[in-house]
């Protein structure tokens, strides 16, 4: 079972709102959000204000060189795990990481997870953000550009779930 729900966020506070408004409230102990994107299209940007929704110590950044950090509650909520799978090449360096071993008490988010975090759960999120270019991203001003995010959910945990915003 499958739903999807595109939204717009014309910058990087636009996109923490639309993660603080949309899929923050909806969340709890056990969901997996996959993202994806191109470089520069604000994943982390997207981790950052759902971190901040859901009352996690921060700050929020990239895992891109250690791969996964987890961000415990500081309002006796679940944990985040911000994965980064980029520079992972299979299916068998995503289970090395062992997520599955706090998948059902955390929200687990996993950056270019595509193809690779479907395995945590039947039931997650997949977010996908498509970033206006007209050429390179300004890593100057990475905030700045229209983004389209889709939302699609799977598994019966989100059936019946809309997201608005």
């Amino acid at each position: 079972m499958t739903a999807s729900f595109t939204f717009t966020a014309a910058d990087g506070d636009a996109m923490r709102a639309l993660a603080r408004d949309v899929l923050a409230p909806h969340l709890r102990e056990g969901d997996v959000v996959i993202l994806s994107g191109d470089l520069g299209a604000g994943k982390t940007t997207f981790t950052q204000g759902l971190g901040a929704a859901i009352g996690v110590r921060g700050p929020v950044a990239s895992p891109t060189f250690i791969i996964a950090r987890t961000h415990p509650s500081e309002v006796g909520g679940p944990a985040l795990i911000h994965v980064d799978a980029y520079r992972l090449n299979s299916l068998a360096e995503l289970d090395d990481l062992d997520l599955d071993a706090t998948v059902d008490s955390s929200v687990t988010v996993v950056e270019w997870g595509e193809d690779k975090a479907e395995q945590l759960s039947t039931d997650r999120i997949h977010v996908v953000i498509d970033r206006e270019h007209g050429g390179e991203v300004d890593m100057e001003r990475p905030d700045e550009g229209l983004r389209t995010v889709t939302f699609t959910t799977h598994g019966d945990r989100w059936a019946g779930v809309a997201l608005v915003g």
